[in-house]
């Protein structure tokens, strides 16, 4: 079982350097502690919290990487970009990375994000779908050829590939069936996210390898998205995870994150979390992915090491801490595989 970090976002009052320093440190603390995948999302122009723009970030932290650490993106919000310009971006990512680079891609959810890059916030699950056409078409072909809704392309030579092929992994996630029957066609594989529970996706799984099957395509472990906090016992874990993490819920709850419900957070944090979060010692932790691991073909596993108001000394003990008593002890885990699983399904 590998496992790897979402580093976030900070308060706008923090000094940009010193935000930068952080997401070093952050960075160094989460290697020496045994993680192998570096992540960050993307916003713009977001309300009271800095969002660093991944390309130029990674690009910057590529530079740190140890062997057998891969960076990526969860997520960019791909039908802000024109499909040209991020491939290529991105090309260049992965070439800087020596071919270390995941793309975790979706749509966002804030409209006013949409608004401000004129597109369409009502469009952008087709127009994800056309933009990764588009992408795959500059990262594999000499020349391009498109006409579709939204763009078009007319015999182009393509000078800048990724040094993965044919493409760097994209992952994409999704909450209900439509979405995960999306990942499934356009993605190499289907993330799941912190706020679904391990009941809900199982109850997705089926038509993500029905989709699958339909289209021929080959089947990859999925990337597990899980909040996770240690304590002396579950009770303590998850009063220690609403002292940092309350003010960041409320705010993802107040602009529109699904299944996030605003008022329920504000006023019943605890209840409204803690199905979705990784709770108490080392080794209830540890089963609670041995759990997860015999249900679902999962790897890696991402958790969020910092949040917003956390200070460099918090994040690295936080990460000292879990790849000491749950990255380090589970190493040699695996999830069953997708055969174990189709077996599981219903006739």
């Amino acid at each position: 079982m590998e496992f790897g970090i979402l580093m976030g976002d900070q308060p706008v009052a923090t000094p940009p350097e010193e935000h930068l320093d952080l997401m070093l440190r952050k960075v160094e603390a989460a290697q020496k502690a045994g993680f192998t995948y570096l992540t960050i999302g993307q916003h713009y122009l977001y309300d009271g919290f800095r969002w660093f723009q991944p390309v130029p970030l990674l690009a910057r932290l590529a530079a740190e990487l140890d062997d057998g650490v891969k960076l990526g993106t969860t997520v960019l919000i791909g039908p802000l970009h024109h499909p040209v310009q991020l491939a290529e971006d991105l090309a260049t990512l992965d070439v800087v990375t020596r071919g270390k680079l995941v793309v975790g891609i979706g749509t966002g959810y804030l409209a006013h994000e949409y608004e401000v890059f004129d597109k369409p916030f009502k469009r952008r699950y087709s127009l994800l779908e056309e933009l990764i056409e588009v992408m795959t078409k500059v990262w594999t072909s000499d020349r391009v050829t498109h006409h579709g809704t939204f763009f078009h392309i007319d015999d182009r030579p393509t000078h800048l590939h990724p040094i993965q092929k044919p493409r760097p992994p994209i992952w994409l996630g999704a909450m209900k069936e439509t979405g995960v029957r999306r990942a499934a066609r356009h993605g190499d594989v289907w993330t799941i996210t912190p706020q679904q529970t391990i009941e809900q996706v199982e109850d997705l799984v089926g038509a993500y390898l029905d989709e699958r099957a339909k289209y021929n395509l080959p089947l990859t472990k999925f990337p597990l998205r899980r909040e996770l906090q240690l304590g002396a016992d579950p009770e303590d874990a998850l009063h220690k995870f609403a002292e940092v993490a309350r003010v960041k819920y409320v705010s993802y709850a107040g602009q529109g994150m699904q299944l996030l419900d605003k008022e329920r957070v504000e006023r019943d944090f605890l209840e409204n979390v803690k199905e979705h979060v990784l709770l108490g010692n080392g080794e209830q932790v540890r089963e609670q992915i041995r759990d997860i691991a015999s249900r679902l073909p999962i790897g890696p596993l991402l958790v969020r090491p910092h949040w917003p108001g956390m200070d460099a000394e918090q994040t690295a003990a936080y990460l000292e801490q879990v790849g000491r008593e749950v990255v380090e002890p589970l190493k040699d885990l695996e999830s069953i595989g997708f055969d174990e699983l189709a077996q599981k399904q219903p006739a």
